[in-house]
């Protein structure tokens, strides 16, 4: 956890309320370090067009500065890094978004978040057909080398995460000198990693970990899984994929919100519609 002391301002920028994302990159662009920005006075930082005055007195909050080193062990204690841009685990294709996330809190295994990674997301009131999909997909792109993405949400990302555990689980025991190739399963989340959503997911947490697999959020420790944040968090999805297979997406879902950032980023995108069984019409009735 050497890696949480070098990184503690990264970790302060992300406890300042009220400084978004587009704020936060046209700061560490003029800046190119949070430590810098810690350091300036309230002069300086109105200097900047993009902050003002409330603004300004949230990134010299006091009270946030004497928590640093609180939240510091709690990381630790949670088993939780963090990773900026600058550090090469950072997800390189994530920095192509338009609004990507400065820095990453991670639990599990940061070296994996570059290898080949493709996000299998759907509904969460699946069927039994999209269940069987999402496992069968995900299992077998896991024994062919691929990181599987999705949000641990109910519903079809679960049974994703758990067909890549699967997987990895069957051809470690096919062979075991052969590990390096297979994927894991990387869970992004829309809260605090001290949280898991939904609760009926703490098992299949510990499993992911278990396993060699990472879950990832751009929220510090007590966020809360709010609506507005999986939005936010598909970005992220999408943006460390370079595919995306959806599963029986509904017309007004947060899938399609996903679906809309791949195509933005220019991701291929599959589709597994839902299989509706074939009903008999009496063509005079």
């Amino acid at each position: 956890m050497n890696n949480l002391e070098k990184n503690k301002y990264w970790v302060w920028l992300s406890l300042i309320k009220g400084l978004g994302i587009r704020r936060k990159i046209k700061l560490i662009e003029r800046y190119k370090s949070p430590e810098i920005i810690y350091n300036l006075s309230k002069k300086e930082l109105l200097n900047n067009k993009e902050i003002g005055e409330e603004i300004a007195n949230n990134i010299l909050d006091q009270h946030i500065r004497i928590k640093l080193d609180e939240e510091i062990k709690e990381l630790k204690k949670n088993n939780i890094d963090v990773i900026s841009i600058y550090d090469k685990e950072y997800p390189q294709s994530l920095k192509e978004i338009y609004d990507y996330p400065v820095s990453l809190y991670i639990k599990g295994n940061k070296s994996i978040l570059n290898n080949s990674n493709i996000a299998i997301i759907g509904c969460r009131n699946a069927t039994e057909y999209g269940i069987k999909s999402a496992k069968y997909f995900s299992y077998n792109l896991t024994k062919e080398g691929f990181n599987i993405v999705s949000g641990m949400a109910r519903g079809i990302d679960s049974y994703a995460h758990l067909g890549s555990i699967c997987g990895k689980i069957d051809k470690k025991v096919e062979s075991v000198e052969k590990s390096k190739d297979i994927g894991n399963t990387i869970a992004v989340v829309g809260n605090g990693l001290d949280i898991i959503y939904p609760k009926e997911n703490i098992e299949l947490a510990k499993y992911i970990l278990n396993t060699g697999g990472a879950i990832i959020s751009e929220y510090s420790l007590g966020t809360k899984p709010n609506k507005m944040n999986f939005p936010a968090r598909n970005r992220i999805i999408s943006g460390i994929s370079s595919k995306i297979i959806v599963i029986e997406a509904k017309r007004k879902s947060g899938t399609l919100i996903t679906v809309d950032f791949a195509l933005e980023q220019g991701k291929e995108i599959f589709a597994v519609p839902r299989k509706y069984k074939r009903r008999k019409f009496n063509r005079y009735k």
